[in-house]
């Protein structure tokens, strides 16, 4: 026979078809609430997942992956110290810039907006904006010429466009005779537009040459160094390793630094859904404790003899142990199936969904992004696994118990 003796019994009574109609339909139910749970956690993470890169590319895409600066104060010499920093491990790039907050105006419009002077040479190495520009190209701020590109919104905000002019007015550094520091203003001509998708950049963010930035600021230099690495994800620890090639006086701030309130509130989302979620699997869970409680009362005869000839309470305890976990197995695994399936074809299965339903998940008129993302992570499906095994197994320990507990003699006194 089969060994151990209470999982080949435990088998026996799952696969049998002797069970009662409402037992068998409460343990399909309770199969398919855990697969469907384990399912719904799998895909709307993935989606999750694929949202916060998406995020993460679209913020980083003018922003870098980490910065050197020198607390607002010109830095000297910096090709310098681009030089010493060829070669960290890592890195992709380096490129000065130098930025402040200001006005910008034309005529009765006006907006606030952060002006950041860049190099063109250097920036392609530290982000996408060449990628960005909708009208215009990133050369075209040459030093001198008093150059400015705008973020899409920006500039309808504005209402301006290429070869309209615009006033940016920063806060001056000289005092006047009120005892109020007086404004620097600056006319620059619009050469080009960018988009990167994200409100944060496209209705703030307006780029000039560096030289040009100087010269409104007054400084002889850039304030930062902005840093690009081959892994977004190792970019704090390597940043301050390529810190270290440098002399002291610099700070060094990540990306997770920068955006941190972004970033916390999609981690605190996600646990939140991932907690909502898992509700589906603990009422599934509820219904193996009551299907294995109704097996135990629809057994207590079978039970009684197994214990006369010698099986002994704990086996008892294995016996519908191996039920219940036997059910959250299957629909464990089916849901790790299904949830993969759906996570891993979202770019094919929504598209199904919209055209044959006539709508738009994701309305292209009013997102930036018009699909629905999704991102696999392998921690994730092991996490789900087994959280949804683990709750499963301390579903079959009442029933089980309760089994173990049952008294040969009184459960054959009428038989």
């Amino acid at each position: 026979m089969f060994q151990p003796l209470p999982v080949f019994v435990g088998l026996r009574y799952s696969l049998a078809r002797e069970h009662s109609f409402f037992v068998s339909f409460i343990t399909w139910v309770s199969l398919l609430g855990v697969a469907i749970g384990v399912a719904a956690l799998i895909t709307v993470l993935s989606v999750m997942n694929g949202f916060e890169s998406e995020l993460r590319e679209r913020l980083l895409s003018l922003s870098a992956h980490a910065t050197l600066t020198a607390g607002g104060a010109a830095i000297p010499d910096w090709r310098g110290r681009v030089a010493q920093l060829k070669g960290a491990p890592g890195l992709i790039g380096a490129a000065p810039f130098l930025e402040t907050d200001a006005m910008l105006s034309r005529q009765s419009s006006m907006s606030g907006g952060i002006v950041r002077g860049i190099d063109p040479e250097f920036e392609g190495g530290v982000s996408s904006i060449a990628d960005a520009m909708r009208e215009g190209k990133l050369s075209d701020l040459r030093p001198g010429l008093n150059r400015i590109i705008l973020g899409r919104i920006l500039a309808y905000q504005l209402q301006v466009g290429v070869g309209d002019s615009v006033v940016v007015m920063i806060p001056g550094n000289a005092a006047s005779g009120n005892g109020s520091f007086a404004p620097r203003l600056q006319e620059f001509e619009v050469v080009g537009t960018f988009e990167v998708g994200l409100q944060e950049h496209d209705s703030v963010l307006a780029l000039v040459n560096l030289s040009d930035a100087e010269a409104l600021r007054g400084l002889a230099g850039p304030t930062g160094i902005r840093l690009k690495f081959d892994d977004v994800l190792k970019a704090p620890d390597l940043a301050r390793s390529a810190a270290q090639r440098l002399a002291g006086g610099l700070t060094v701030r990540d990306w997770t630094q920068e955006n941190e309130a972004y970033f916390r509130a999609i981690r605190i989302e996600k646990t939140m859904m991932g907690l909502i979620l898992m509700l589906i699997v603990a009422v599934a869970v509820f219904n193996i404790v009551a299907a294995l409680v109704m097996v135990v009362n629809d057994k207590r005869t079978d039970i009684a003899i197994l214990r006369t000839l010698g099986l002994s309470p704990r086996g008892v305890l294995g016996v519908f142990i191996t039920q219940g976990v036997l059910i959250g197995w299957i629909g464990t695994i089916l849901g790790v199936s299904l949830g993969l399936a759906l996570a891993l074809n979202v770019d094919v299965i929504v598209p199904f969904l919209e055209s044959n339903l006539g709508f738009h998940i994701m309305d292209p008129d009013v997102y930036y992004l018009s699909g629905i993302p999704s991102e696999v992570h392998p921690p994730d499906i092991v996490r789900i696994a087994l959280a949804a095994l683990l709750l499963t197994l301390v579903a079959t320990v009442y029933p089980a118990y309760q089994a173990a507990r049952t008294q040969p003699a009184e459960a054959l006194r009428y038989e």
